[in-house]
């Protein structure tokens, strides 16, 4: 193990490792991973940069994890925004400023492309998660995300 991390853009070759990575990160946070929907979604990402950016975490040559910003676009935040969508690190490189690292590597890659708010969500029950974004700079609100499920083609893992 290195003590510095590198990022690479991730491409379509790219899949199998980043779908394991999410395999492993929904599994972690909680939620149900469906590998052929993950596929099709994240194959989409990778082929249109329009969406967002994948990048791997590396040690060396050595995938370690991945971050992904998604892009949107807001009124109430100036302009382009993103959404730091997801976020993966292994457990071993955990606790050594890697992640700090990849969120620094995010924030300047997001700055590139005109981004001018990063957002991120967290599942409740994940404090050490918070307490981390919170000194990198990210803020609760008092407003509450909402989500409605509205594909009538693809029905959202469950």
């Amino acid at each position: 193990m290195t003590g510095e991390p590198s990022f690479r853009l991730a491409k379509e070759p790219d899949a199998d490792v980043l779908l394991e990575f999410m395999h492993r990160y929904y599994a972690y946070d909680g939620h149900v991973f469906d590998r052929s929907k993950a596929s099709a979604a994240l194959i989409g990402l990778l082929r249109d940069p329009n969406f967002g950016r994948a990048w791997l975490i590396l040690d060396r040559e050595m995938a370690a994890g991945y971050i992904v910003i998604c892009f949107g676009y807001s009124l109430e935040w100036l302009g382009r925004d993103a959404f730091i969508d997801e976020f993966y690190l292994a457990e071993e490189y955990r606790g050594r400023g890697w992640g700090r690292k990849a969120m620094e590597f995010a924030e300047d890659a997001a700055r590139e492309l005109g981004i001018t708010t990063l957002h991120l969500e967290v599942v409740n029950q994940n404090a050490a998660a918070l307490k981390i974004y919170s000194k990198l700079g990210f803020k609760s609100h008092t407003s509450t995300f909402l989500s409605k499920w509205i594909a009538r083609d693809l029905s959202k893992p469950s």
